[in-house]
């Protein structure tokens, strides 16, 4: 089970590039970027890598400690909690001007914080610049690095350097998980029953329990035995909308809960069921399975649904219809007070575990794909004609699928419908897979 990628965040001033660097390096525009200080209010979260090196970038809003400004006073905050969080920090500073007091600051906060740090000289646009030269060098920093982020020049030495300072992928930054045991990863938005459900599958008092929303900060992992099996229940912040999360401890918290998805090997998502499934649970159920999880939803506090058997039906179809577009997802009735569902929860979690590390012999992958091409073969693409070759397991947890296919393109419904046969035939409820579609010809991934 692979640990989250380490952190990188870049801090600074307002206006010294930082949203465009942040562009640069991931290659792609995630960013606003305009030229006025304060643009970047929230971090900005965005997978990344350097020579093979992976990490998360971070983007944070400007530095600016001497602004009384309420969004500043935030935007302090969440620059802290990011130079907490990071395992190397990239300190942006302006190449055309001298150090003004923010970045004097700036500087002598991250040489206090003992972080691994690159100082960014950015907007060096004639490539004859001097380091020697800049007006920054007084900070009395070494090793200053040049860029122009607007341009380009100087980004793939700063990568080189970023690569350099990453731990090590078997780096001790936080225990390896225990891969004989099922991590269990709970979430859902706030006063969803979390924390309840992990003290009834427990059997004790071991998490706080508040009617009021966001009593849950820390991710917090707690060993749980049953039925001869080992799982560790990671209890996780509430995840609200993204506007709606206050800045400082807050957004740690849903930072952390959001992270423990990459590790987790099953999600359980808690939802209320006196509520219906919200537009956030739909986010947090798509955050889940692209970082390959497992997924239950649990329709909690059961025990407040009046009504009787039609009102039950009717919620479960309701939430149904809600995850229309991953049906494969179980649903689970749960009340942690009434213990109704926790046996379930467990069960379901264990054979959603099983069934993502399960690898299944070529052999009977490709006779079953065979059967699944004779009862539908591939419709045209171009006009011209699809052949699919074989299908081959590259990988588990999650199950990973290459099809080898000729040069034309497979249409998205047909990508469905194997999709769809795989579940069918191999038990995949709840998992997340992954199949692609490889071009024998050009030996391209589709």
């Amino acid at each position: 089970m692979r640990r989250p990628p380490p952190i990188v965040a870049i801090v600074g001033r307002p206006n010294v590039g930082k949203s465009t660097l942040f562009n640069r390096l991931l290659g792609a525009p995630r960013a606003i970027v305009e030229d006025r200080p304060g643009v970047t209010r929230d971090r900005l979260y965005a997978d990344a890598d350097a020579f093979g090196a992976e990490f998360v970038l971070v983007d944070t809003g400007g530095f600016d400690p001497e602004d009384k400004d309420p969004v500043f006073t935030g935007i302090r905050a969440q620059v802290r909690i990011a130079i907490d969080e990071a395992a190397v920090v990239l300190c942006i500073l302006d190449a055309k001007s001298g150090p003004m007091p923010a970045d004097r600051i700036a500087v002598q906060m991250l040489r206090e914080s003992g972080k691994p740090t690159l100082f960014v000289a950015n907007k060096a646009d004639r490539a004859e610049s001097d380091p020697d030269a800049s007006p920054l060098h007084e900070l009395g920093i070494p090793d200053l690095q040049l860029v122009s982020a607007e341009h380009g020049r100087g980004v793939g030495t700063l990568l080189e350097r970023i690569a350099e300072l990453l731990p090590a992928a078997d780096a001790a930054g936080e225990p390896e998980p225990d891969p004989k045991r099922v991590r269990i990863a709970v979430v859902g938005r706030p006063n969803a029953g979390k924390s309840s459900l992990v003290n009834a599958l427990l059997g004790e008092e071991r998490m706080l329990v508040d009617a009021r929303p966001g009593t849950t900060r820390d991710a917090v992992d707690s060993d749980l035995d049953r039925d001869g099996r080992g799982f560790v229940l990671v209890d996780t912040a509430g995840i609200r909308r993204r506007r709606s999360v206050e800045a400082g401890a807050e957004q740690l918290a849903v930072f952390h809960a959001i992270r423990s998805l990459e590790t987790a090997d099953v999600a359980v998502l808690l939802v209320d069921a006196t509520e219906n499934v919200a537009d956030q649970d739909l986010r947090i159920v798509r955050l889940a399975l692209d970082r390959g999880a497992g997924l239950v939803l649990c329709l909690s506090k059961w025990d407040l649904v009046e009504g009787g058997a039609k009102k039950a039906k009717e919620i479960l179809e309701k939430a149904g219809e809600a995850i229309r577009f991953a049906t494969f997802i179980p649903l689970v009735p749960l009340s942690s007070k009434t213990r109704r569902g926790l046996d379930r929860v467990i069960k379901t979690v264990a054979a959603i575990s099983d069934a993502r590390s399960s690898r299944i012999p070529t052999a009977q992958l490709n006779r079953f794909f065979e059967t699944v091409l004779t009862r539908n073969p591939p419709p045209t693409s171009g006009g011209r004609n699809v052949r699919l070759y074989y299908l081959t397991q590259a990988s588990t947890r999650p199950p990973t699928f290459v099809v080898q296919t000729s040069a034309a393109e497979v249409r998205e419904h047909y990508k469905r419908y194997v999709e769809r046969s795989l579940r069918e035939e191999f038990g995949f409820e709840g998992v997340s897979l992954r199949v692609f579609y490889r071009s024998k010809r050009r030996n391209e991934k589709r």
